[in-house]
């Protein structure tokens, strides 16, 4: 009786992993790779949840999803936030081979954070075999300190060297923040993505709001 039960939940099972697969795909990973102390899960938390911590916390790996446009349909962005430390090669490698896009992050007072990045992008390079349309983003966070050890034109270069993007940040200020993942996104020739999904339910629920005023009124 027991081995007739499974033979018949087979297709059903079947059935529903072709159903899930659609969903799973749907997913964009972005990977953010620094050194520790650059300000890679500020510039996260920035753009997921608006919020600045001035303590720094050393991460080990946090992930964070942000619904958005993806082909005018809506599409999970999932961006992991890795270690800033070299103890974890087998997470940094597992991490490459599954990103669709990559955030390079250094501190403009830092020279030592920019050369730590140098590895990672051969890394990237080593597993992706080519980063011809994959979407990387060299980013200067910290642009509002003054004590510089990087200035933006060597930014520029190192990630016209390297063929991809380049953008100066600061996480505490939320300069180009949000321009930068839609930069990123923006990237992705394969699918039209964009943030605006975003800016559309902030519209509804100011909508809801002024009739819960006019509501309260009556």
């Amino acid at each position: 009786m027991k081995s007739g039960c499974k033979s018949e939940n087979i297709p059903k099972d079947r059935s529903v992993r072709l159903r899930v697969m659609p969903e799973q795909s749907n997913d964009y990973r972005v990977v953010v790779f620094g050194a520790g102390g650059v300000g890679k899960s500020s510039l996260v938390l920035r753009f997921v949840r608006g919020t600045f911590r001035e303590s720094y916390i050393p991460t080990i790996e946090d992930t964070y999803r942000q619904v958005i446009s993806c082909n005018k349909q809506v599409c999970t962005l999932q961006i992991t936030d890795t270690t800033g430390s070299h103890q974890f090669p087998a997470m940094q490698r597992l991490s490459i081979s599954k990103g669709h896009a990559f955030i390079l992050v250094y501190s403009i007072t830092s020279r030592q954070s920019l050369e730590e990045l140098k590895p990672i992008f051969g890394e990237i390079l080593e597993i992706k075999g080519d980063i011809e349309g994959i979407p990387v983003m060299l980013v200067g966070n910290k642009c509002d300190e003054t004590l510089r050890e990087i200035t933006t034109q060597e930014g520029a270069e190192l990630a016209k060297r390297w063929n991809c993007a380049f953008l100066e940040t600061s996480a505490k200020t939320n300069h180009n923040v949000k321009e930068l993942f839609q930069e990123l996104l923006q990237l992705e020739k394969r699918r039209t993505m964009s943030l605006q999904l975003e800016t559309k339910k902030s519209k509804s629920q100011k909508r809801k709001e002024k009739l819960k005023g006019k509501c309260a009124l009556m």
